[in-house]
């Protein structure tokens, strides 16, 4: 089994760079065990002890703050690159920098994100997730309209997510200090053998609908598809309102909450832990984790950007590849 992580420069006008330099600084002993693709020239500056996989135009040069084209094709290689190398054999996992999809998008990228990516290069059914920090979110939907939500959110689309909040909760310890905190480990080793994560579930409508006051869709097929699950996962909650569910998970009562669309799951998490989380893609054939911020190019090349996120994000692939090896 392959042992070495991929990293991803992302948008090499972005921030993602110089936050993986930056962790390179802060873990000079583990240089060995990743594989980082992105342009030549900026690979030279990177520990020798690295895996250097350049891609691109051997004498491109980035201009910090100022995304192009080349730049896009730049990012698109190395997701390219990466996902290969995981189906190779090469590489155990990823962990991508972040792209704009805008960019992306002007030079024919045909996906809304890098998750969309992955799952057609590896097959299986995405789930987006994030953790890291204090919280630990699954939403059930993401880069889709808001009006398009009820629509989609069908029995088999349920199970997909309660399951991924499931294996989420088992692979990682019960919600408290952060990863960087405590160290990701130590924590995972207090799990209970017989542990049963206790799984929120956001309401779709105000108040989970107020019995149908406010909404009929909990009434009408959320809770019924929640108790038919819960046979299954025993932890699960019904539709419970979105208002309060994150502050009863930041007290302990859940260990991860399923919010049912982008916004609901993740204004909340940026809220509490923007520093700290790490968007993970769950359910594919191979693990993919990422900082959860983007390009951020109103900052790049001035040493602003914190790395944290990054950080943890390769500390969370690792910690799922040893998870799904165990499993």
């Amino acid at each position: 089994m392959a042992t070495r992580l991929a990293i991803t420069c992302g948008d090499p006008a972005g921030v993602g760079p110089e936050i993986i330099a930056a962790w390179f600084a802060a873990h000079p002993g583990e240089a060995a065990e990743v594989a980082v693709i992105g342009p030549a020239r900026w690979l030279e500056t990177l520990p020798a002890a690295a895996t250097k996989i350049p891609v691109g135009l051997a004498e491109f040069a980035a201009t910090p703050g100022r995304s192009d084209g080349e730049g896009a094709l730049v990012a698109w290689a190395a997701m390219e690159r990466a996902a290969a190398g995981c189906k190779s054999g090469e590489f155990s996992g990823v962990v991508t920098g972040p792209v704009s999809k805008t960019a992306l998008a002007k030079i024919g990228y045909e996906f809304p994100g890098q998750t969309e990516f992955f799952a057609a290069r590896w097959g299986g059914e995405p789930v987006m997730a994030f953790c890291g920090g204090r919280l630990r979110v699954v939403l059930a939907t993401w880069h889709v309209p808001l009006v398009e939500v009820p629509q989609l959110l069908g029995p088999q689309l349920l199970r997909r997510t309660v399951a991924a909040a499931d294996t989420l909760a088992r692979a990682f310890p019960p919600v408290g200090a952060s990863l960087l905190a405590t160290g990701l480990e130590s924590r995972a080793s207090s799990l209970p053998q017989n542990f049963i994560p206790r799984i929120g579930v956001c309401g779709l409508n105000p108040h989970a609908g107020e019995g149908g006051l406010l909404g009929e869709e909990e009434k009408d097929f959320l809770n019924p598809a929640l108790e038919h699950l819960r046979a299954e996962f025993p932890g699960l909650s019904r539709c419970e309102p979105g208002d309060t569910l994150f502050a009863r998970a930041l007290r302990g009562e859940f260990d991860v909450v399923v919010a049912l669309y982008h916004d609901q799951g993740l204004a909340p998490l940026k809220a509490v832990d923007f520093d700290e989380a790490v968007n993970v893609t769950l359910g594919l054939r191979f693990v993919r984790t990422s900082p959860d911020h983007g390009t951020a190019f109103g900052i790049a090349g001035q040493g602003k950007a914190s790395g944290r996120s990054f950080a943890n994000a390769v500390a969370v692939a690792r910690r799922l590849i040893k998870f799904r090896s165990r499993a």
